[in-house]
């Protein structure tokens, strides 16, 4: 966390170098133009010599122009990022689905002679701003799992989980129709991973600064989810929180492309499987 932290902090003192010759640039442009406001009209013109005030800025007036230059800049780099971020996730998706489609339909295949119940198993979680959705998996557990417990976390060696679903729970198998939430656009590749409305119901009662999750898309990978185990206690979600955060405050594409390396390898390695 301590490289990726730094990392990022290298990042910002990047975009805050650039951003301070932008604003020379502007700053010097600003007085080149109220110097020679118009040449065309002789009163305007200072004489050879002389110096005068009458035509320099307002201080007020500098601020609000460079503060506005400031805003206008951020707002055009966030928007590319988030156009660059949808299609990204569009192209992760579509190839993921087309690449997948013969180890899903083993998988559909091995569940349905493995155990009873449907082979994608849909469940309602919180999306961006609060809205409901239903996230598809692959079912890896057994059918009416919850019955007379209610949504509580998976732990280890949980009871009900099935053989065959433990196994694609290691690989993350189980995980690949959330492709088709992030091309309905209720999810992306990257963000807080989407939790239950009864879950965050009662998470954000006991844990500051929990709902702020909820301002951006949820995701099917994230920095939480490759830095972080599974949640089983209020002090795993808390440290959650933190993470999410974090990605949230630092978004660019250079995380992003960052994150997703890392999931590839959390992938192939198993790492954080319950």
């Amino acid at each position: 966390m301590k490289t990726l932290s730094n990392q990022n902090l290298n990042l910002k003192r990047i975009r805050t170098l650039l951003i301070v010759l932008v604003l020379l640039f502007l700053t010097e442009s600003a007085f080149a133009l109220t110097r020679n406001s118009d040449l065309t009209n002789p009163e305007t013109l200072v004489p050879a010599g002389q110096s005068s005030g009458a035509h320099a800025p307002e201080p007020g007036t500098l601020v609000l122009f460079l503060s506005g230059a400031v805003g206008f800049i951020v707002r055009f780099a966030r928007k590319r990022f988030l156009e660059f971020k949808r299609f990204l996730d569009l192209s992760i998706s579509t190839l993921g689905l087309f690449v997948s489609a013969p180890v899903l339909a083993l998988a559909a295949a091995a569940i349905k002679l493995t155990s009873k119940g449907p082979v994608i198993y849909k469940q309602k979680r919180l999306g961006k701003g609060g809205e409901i959705f239903r996230i598809y998996k692959l079912r890896t557990m057994h059918v009416h799992a919850e019955r007379g417990i209610g949504p509580v976390w998976a732990k280890a060696k949980d009871p009900r989980i099935t053989r065959l679903g433990s196994l694609m729970r290691k690989t993350h198998l189980d995980e690949i129709p959330q492709l088709l939430n992030v091309i309905k656009g209720e999810m992306s590749i990257v963000g807080p991973r989407p939790e239950r409305p009864e879950i965050v119901r009662d998470l954000k009662r006991v844990i500051c600064d929990y709902e702020k999750r909820l301002l951006i898309k949820p995701g099917i990978t994230g920095v939480a989810q490759v830095y972080h185990k599974y949640d089983e206690t209020i002090a795993d979600v808390r440290k959650k929180i933190k993470y999410d955060l974090f990605y949230m405050r630092k978004m660019c594409w250079l995380l992003e492309m960052r994150i997703l390396a890392q999931t590839f390898v959390v992938a192939i390695t198993g790492k954080g499987a319950r």
